[in-house]
């Protein structure tokens, strides 16, 4: 398996651990194969993808979109990042419910938020 996948105390938000390949020249892993995450369960296709930057102690703003609704696929590819996401899904059993977690270049964990979830992150 190339993805452990570990379901949060709310529904929808998943953390996803990949294998890592590690050898004397770095390292290698798949952030995503869509095979593997529909083989998890996981039927999601990604049709934008983002990359931002920000200097430390910034707080990125909770995003979310009523009218076009996205997921989100979220990940730390440099330092480390608090993330938290808010359910904001009104007939959700855990709605108004947070979860946070520390992604990091180091951990390499990915976390996926379904759409109507908000996120913000801080650069620790």
């Amino acid at each position: 398996m190339k993805f452990k996948i570990t379901q949060t105390q709310i529904d929808g938000i998943l953390i996803i651990e990949p294998t890592i390949f590690k050898d004397e020249r770095g390292f290698f892993l798949e952030t995503y194969n869509k095979k593997e995450f529909a083989n998890l369960g996981l039927d999601v296709e990604f049709v934008q993808d983002n990359h931002s930057k920000s200097r430390k102690g910034v707080l990125r703003g909770l995003h979310f979109q009523s009218k076009h609704p996205q997921g989100k696929l979220l990940r730390a590819t440099k330092g480390r990042v608090w993330d938290v996401a808010v359910d904001l899904r009104k007939e959700s059993s855990t709605f108004g419910k947070w979860h946070g977690i520390e992604l990091s270049e180091e951990n390499k964990k990915t976390t996926i938020l379904p759409s109507i979830i908000t996120a913000g992150a801080i650069l620790v």
